[in-house]
């Protein structure tokens, strides 16, 4: 039997959970790091360049995907993104040894554009059914995303120990193609009714000439460096500080976790307390957090850990709404593609601190950035209609 259209609310949200609990890749590549040394025969600085492109592809694929959806709906932009992280993953499973271009071509672009395809879509489409709790439809649509690295670990640790990364690459393709096709299936936009409530708002041609636009993109690249800076080595940064080696994938269990705690929490608490108050909690608990990982020693460094994930993830789902209340609804889906190319910014940053910088000066970077994105947060305004 047909669901009426006025009660889709629901399993729009649930059918987002679950293409989100496959595209948090960012947060746990730090499982996928050693594995894809040791298959693939990849020095560090290929492996990490992997992450970084896949992470900036996925800031580039969120602008492309919302334009898609704003053209075509969700539902194409989801199995367009499904088809591209899939067939990323099912690649990956074919690249020969040390061929470390084409896996940057084949996997690391593809998965991270699908990612970011299927992100617009669900996001959008989860605000536009629940306009008068648009945060917390974006925490419950992106919990899933949080909860995906603590996936991925137990995933990549029972297939890859016993049949390798490249069994491992292929199966979480079909994985893939499954659960995120048929979430994508099932995503589509409110009846006319409730579009007619929609206020108004700006294109993405007219946002991208406001300031706001610019300080939101510098807000959100300055973020990422906080946790990518360290993701990709928590392991070996974990064994460092005195972690038994058995216990080093809890750091990317908790910091799961937290993920989730963050993406649930603060876009919830940003609908009774505004966007920006939070998002000023979630810049100065990214510099103190910076401060503490910095210093923190064997379990408390997961703590540290799980703090900086925590804010990171749960600023990420205030951003839309914060962007939805600033540029209007109508166009959500393409306007938060083009604001997370801070994202592609924020990776290549982080990429380059972690080549460039020994382990202390990127705490550091880490503290400054984060503090830059509370400056630049603050000097947000609310844009002038007309």
């Amino acid at each position: 039997m047909r669901v009426p259209k006025q009660n889709r609310g629901p399993y729009i949200l649930a059918a987002g959970a679950a293409a989100q609990l496959l595209t948090g890749i960012p947060a746990a590549w730090g499982v996928f790091q050693q594995p894809v040394m040791q298959g693939y025969g990849f020095s560090r600085g290929q492996a990490m360049l992997g992450f970084a492109v896949l992470v900036a592809a996925y800031g580039v694929g969120c602008a492309v995907g919302g334009l898609l959806q704003d053209a075509c709906g969700p539902r194409p932009a989801g199995l367009w993104g499904t088809v591209l992280l899939a067939g990323g993953f099912f690649a990956a499973a074919l690249v020969p040894p040390a061929n470390a271009a084409l896996f940057l071509v084949v996997y690391s672009l593809p998965a991270g554009l699908g990612s970011a395809f299927l992100a617009p879509a669900v996001l959008a489409c989860a605000q536009k059914w629940y306009q008068d709790k648009k945060g917390w439809a974006t925490g419950v649509a992106g919990v899933a995303m949080g909860l995906s690295g603590a996936f991925f670990t137990l995933f990549v640790k029972g297939v890859c120990g016993r049949w390798g990364i490249r069994v491992c690459f292929a199966a979480l393709g079909a994985v893939m193609l499954v659960v995120c096709g048929a979430g994508a299936l099932i995503l589509e936009n409110p009846p006319a009714t409730a579009k007619e409530k929609m206020q108004p708002g700006l294109d993405y041609r007219q946002m991208l000439r406001t300031p706001q636009y610019k300080l939101c993109a510098a807000a959100v690249a300055l973020s990422a460096p906080a946790v990518l800076l360290f993701s990709p080595e928590i392991f070996k940064i974990a064994a460092e500080r005195g972690l038994p080696e058995s216990a080093a994938p809890y750091s990317i269990v908790l910091g799961s976790a937290a993920s989730a705690a963050g993406r649930m929490l603060l876009p919830a608490v940003s609908d009774k307390l505004g966007r920006k108050p939070v998002l000023y909690a979630v810049y100065i608990g990214l510099a103190a957090g910076s401060a503490w990982f910095a210093f923190a020693q064997a379990w408390w460094l997961l703590a540290a850990y799980a703090l900086l994930t925590f804010f990171y993830s749960g600023g990420a789902a205030v951003q839309p709404s914060f962007n939805t209340d600033l540029f209007g609804l109508a166009h959500a889906g393409v306007n938060y593609g083009f604001i997370a190319l801070g994202m592609s910014g924020g990776s290549i940053l982080s990429y380059i601190g972690a080549q460039a910088l020994p382990l202390a000066a990127r705490h550091w970077l880490a503290g400054a950035c984060a503090a830059g994105g509370l400056v630049c947060v603050s000097l947000v305004k609310p844009v002038e209609n007309g």
